[in-house]
């Protein structure tokens, strides 16, 4: 199977280390541009989008019975297609790419159409990984959890309890988690953090999701957590 990655350098790197290429059998192409001719879509059996949720109208890429995992955390595919104004698409599946979150054992998906479940098992295990199949909902599972968790802890060191590194150290040895708070948003990028909090607020209106006024100043200004 040929598998066609559209990234930006850091994440094709972590896709690298995911599927090495040659494991069963499958090879690739990576590419860094958003527009694609049908001569780079040809050889691409499976497509990996890690771009496609900022320009849903290209969508029109890729046609019916071609099988595409968009980068879904910060929009549900159900947005996507409608924000395409496609009426026709291609077997489409979600998929975690955050960084650090993509290179582990188990690939956190979604379906756009429940009838896909048996295709998206089959070319998983083409792909040579585990998944875990979650709600077509902005922020999956894993990115919703760790950016609460790491907007929680954002408030907790605005409010003076506790510096940045008692913090880290508190997560750690509490949760044997292997990242404290601060380290993890660095890994992941602030700016993905504060979109992936800022599509649950949208999606849910609930007040736990509502950015804490210290990480939208980091956002804001590109700054990383000193640790």
């Amino acid at each position: 199977m040929h598998i066609l990655v559209l990234s930006g350098d850091e994440m094709a790197a972590e896709f690298k280390q995911k599927f090495p290429e040659g494991g069963n059998g499958n090879t690739y192409t990576f590419l860094h541009s958003r527009h694609l001719t049908d001569d780079q879509l040809k050889p691409g059996d499976v497509v990996f989008d890690f771009l496609l949720h900022q320009e849903p109208e290209r969508l029109s890429d890729y046609g019916p019975g071609q099988i595409v995992f968009c980068q879904a955390v910060t929009k549900q595919l159900a947005s996507l297609v409608r924000e395409s104004g496609l009426e026709r698409i291609c077997t489409l599946f979600g998929f975690n790419g955050l960084p650090t979150l993509l290179n582990r054992p188990v690939l956190e998906v979604s379906l756009y159409e429940q009838e896909d479940t048996e295709k998206l098992k089959q070319v998983c295990e083409q792909l040579g990984t585990e998944y875990q199949l979650v709600e077509d909902r902005a922020g999956m599972a894993t990115p919703r959890i760790l950016c609460m968790i790491i907007n929680e802890a954002c408030y907790t060191l605005q409010e003076g309890t506790a510096s940045i590194q008692d913090i880290d150290l508190g997560m750690k040895l509490g949760t044997n988690y292997p990242h404290g708070p601060f380290e993890w948003a660095n890994a992941i990028g602030i700016d993905n953090v504060y979109q992936v909090l800022e599509a649950m607020y949208e999606d849910t209106r609930e007040e736990r999701y509502k950015i804490c006024p210290l990480l939208k100043t980091k956002y804001l200004r590109g700054e990383k957590f000193s640790l």
